[in-house]
């Protein structure tokens, strides 16, 4: 960490032990909604319900700046290898960039390629929807994605929160190697008429393989030839050709696209397929939008570096450890995980870059369910539990059901109430109010203790008109982008995941084991749980 860096972390924290005690609701004047928001065409970040002021807003930007943010920035989208423990670009901005500049990686334009491979998307795609290409059994009725991880959360939570914009094959996901996942998802299928697309860069992840080979003979019993209605979604034309797939259903992206943000290209096959490919578009060029954005706005205006600092404001300065992610759109019911594995994936880490042990706390943990829902779950603990949970509301101004607008407006209140009681909470003298009729004296005491909410609790609305491919593209973006710069800012790579590959490594080594080998040379909890489960019929 540079000396500025140091200093710059110093000054937040003498700010914040001068300024943590404060009710933050009596920041408000007739400005501070406007002074603490930051907007990009109609969405808008409001964040004036946080203990941030002037003074703090503009430490945050002088640690962003000291960080060399611009800089970093400017060499990921520039194509410069910022992935510097796998010596890679960071280009998914590059698969939304269709109508954009030339992007070079080692002194070659990527745009072509992105433009072809997207072309033949959009004819496969094409093809499945009007029927060119069919099942052995007819149209295409079902698409069942196969994959793990990126290949599987963001497709599946997009083609969920883009649902009103279907009008392609229903689309499933199978993730999961529990055999419970995929045999749910083709009890729904006709296997003459399902398409399925088997996600994986190398074409050898073991969940999304030993998946593909039972969706393979699963349709073997009733077609002549399976592999001709699968596509792949890798860079593997060998192992794809083995499977017997065709080369013009395998659709490839380069290693400067982690597995987490390639929803942009042929990973997004069943969003493309699913919602047309204007509609596919749309989404790019909500994301390319958020792009710009990005790197245009100064300061203060700049939605992802406010989400960013806010963010950094909440865990490394204040001390508050999780992150609640609350969208108010049932559609997004799928955001929070999408959003658990971009974030705690990409900044999940302990050591910096340059291979020192960090000396703050990294990313926070990331979780959430979809209002209202968790209102009637663990809001209580939000509300009134020891600890304080950061809060990012998702709300749009109107839904898809226009003759039930007005139980949309309901959502609405819902989530505008959340935040502000969390802001305001209840103290012990309105508690009492509400029970003064019932209760007197001790017992009154009591029971007005139960009903205090301490308030003064933190969180952001994220505000958009709708919910449509163009939103959506915004939205994953704009969390892309707060990723990065809260990675640049604690000084670690986002973009490797060395993290997941330990355990991936023993369960290899565990499987013989498991299936009848000795296990007298492993520890004793993990020979005694094998012994147990074997007896009890693995």
């Amino acid at each position: 960490m540079t000396p500025e860096m140091t200093a710059a972390w110093a000054a937040l924290h003498e700010h914040h032990s001068g300024v943590a005690d404060r009710r933050f609701e009596t920041l408000f004047d007739v400005a501070r909604a406007d002074t603490f928001s930051a907007s990009t065409e109609d969405f808008v970040l409001d964040y004036a319900k946080t203990n941030l002021d002037a003074e703090g807003v503009d430490l945050l930007l002088e640690l962003a700046k000291v960080s060399n943010l611009t800089e970093r920035r400017d060499a990921m989208f520039s194509g410069q290898p910022i992935n510097e423990t796998e010596g890679r670009a960071v280009l998914h901005t590059a698969l939304r960039n269709i109508d954009g500049d030339p992007v070079l990686v080692d002194g070659q334009d990527v745009m072509p390629e992105v433009r072809t491979t997207l072309a033949a998307m959009e004819k496969f795609s094409n093809a499945v929807r009007d029927g060119s290409f069919q099942g052995q059994g007819g149209k295409i009725t079902d698409v069942v994605n196969i994959g793990i991880g990126g290949s599987d959360l963001g497709p599946a939570m997009a083609v969920l929160a883009l649902a009103p914009y279907h009008e392609g094959p229903t689309c499933h996901f199978v993730s999961n190697v529990d055999p419970e996942d995929i045999r749910q998802v083709l009890g729904k299928c006709d296997p003459a008429t399902t398409l399925v697309i088997v996600a994986s860069k190398t074409f050898t992840t073991i969940e999304t393989m030993t998946n593909a080979r039972t969706a393979k003979a699963w349709m073997s019993e009733s077609v002549s030839d399976p592999a001709a209605q699968f596509a792949a979604l890798s860079t593997s034309d060998e192992k794809t050709a083995a499977f017997g797939i065709a080369a013009e259903r395998v659709f490839g992206f380069e290693d400067w696209v982690g597995g987490r943000y390639s929803m942009w290209g042929p990973i997004g096959l069943s969003v493309m397929i699913a919602i047309g490919v204007q509609g596919f578009r749309a989404f790019l060029n909500g994301g390319a939008q958020m792009d710009r954005h990005f790197q245009a706005a100064e300061g203060a205006q700049n939605v992802p570096l406010m989400l960013a600092l806010v963010g950094i404001w909440h865990n490394q300065i204040c001390g508050y450890t999780t992150r609640a992610v609350l969208p108010y759109d049932n559609n997004l019911s799928r955001l929070p995980a999408y959003l658990q594995q971009l974030e705690m994936e990409s900044n999940g880490k302990g050591v910096s870059m340059d291979g020192e042990d960090l000396t703050i706390n990294s990313g926070p943990v990331v979780w959430g369910e979809p209002g209202t829902n968790g209102q009637h779950a663990f809001y209580q603990l939000i509300h009134q539990g020891t600890r304080v949970i950061p809060c990012e509301f998702l709300v749009a101004a109107t839904g898809h059901s226009e003759e039930l607008h007005h139980q949309h407006q309901l959502l609405v209140a819902n989530c505008l109430a959340q935040s502000e009681a969390l802001m305001k909470g209840r103290d012990l003298e309105e508690a009492r109010g509400k029970v003064a009729d019932k209760f007197e004296g001790a017992e009154l005491e009591r029971q007005a203790k139960h009903r205090v909410f301490p308030g003064n609790r933190p969180s952001v609305t994220l505000a958009y008109p709708k919910l449509t491919p163009f939103k959506l593209g915004q939205i994953i973006a704009l969390y892309e982008h707060r990723v990065f710069v809260e990675g640049v800012i604690l000084g670690i790579n986002s973009y490797d995941q060395w993290g997941v590959e330990l355990g991936k490594e023993l369960a290899t080594a565990l499987q013989p084991i498991v299936e009848g080998a000795d296990a007298s040379g492993k520890d004793g909890s993990t020979a005694a749980l094998v012994g147990y489960l074997r007896r009890q019929g693995l």
